[in-house]
């Protein structure tokens, strides 16, 4: 099962939004979910997304979306907004079948799944993602158009292990087509 996290330190954590970019662009977060989930006349069934939004009015929130969840590409915004707004103070909240809001950070996260996953954070700095065996079972992190604050990225790295797609840096949603595209292409090797 392939995990991917995407950061965002301005993504909006209500549900209260009208314009995707306006609310600390959200659009690329829709982006990321639809490139998650979606390749061309099929859905992945083997992954598991986890949005992290550090954004105003009260961060950290967590959104968590399965393969089998009910989404389309055209619903993502409103998928998102119901999870937000289906978001209960102490609880881990299934807003939809598959999709769940908590409020939890992406460091108390990460400390939990290093426990059973390997974890891979990309970086430009880090090792050239041809060069290394990637294990399938992993929970990859990308951050947002600003990367990911100094001190996280600074902790995180502590527990994962940083990996790069070269020198050129990619949008989010661009960053996880290669990832993607690279894992299919080792796992295609293998069969």
């Amino acid at each position: 099962m392939r995990e991917f996290v995407y950061f965002s330190r301005k993504a909006w954590t209500t549900g209260s939004f009208k314009d995707l970019m306006k609310a600390g662009r959200l659009d690329i977060a829709c982006h990321f979910v639809i490139h998650s989930f979606f390749i061309s006349n099929a859905r992945r069934k083997d992954v598991i997304l986890h949005l992290f939004f550090y954004g105003p009015p009260d961060p950290p929130k967590h959104i968590e979306i399965h393969s089998n969840a009910s989404i389309s590409k055209k619903d993502v915004a409103d998928i998102i907004r119901k999870a937000l707004f289906k978001y209960k103070k102490g609880k881990k909240v299934e807003a939809l079948p598959g999709v769940f809001v908590e409020k939890r950070s992406l460091l108390d996260f990460l400390e939990e799944k290093r426990k059973e996953k390997q974890i891979y954070l990309l970086d430009v700095e880090g090792e050239d993602i041809r060069n290394i065996k990637l294990e399938e079972n992993s929970v990859f992190v990308i951050g947002d158009q600003k990367g990911l604050p100094f001190k996280e990225k600074r902790r995180i790295k502590k527990m994962a292990k940083s990996i790069s797609l070269g020198k050129i840096v990619y949008f989010a949603s661009q960053a996880l087509i290669a990832l993607q595209y690279e894992l299919d292409r080792k796992s295609l090797m293998k069969d």
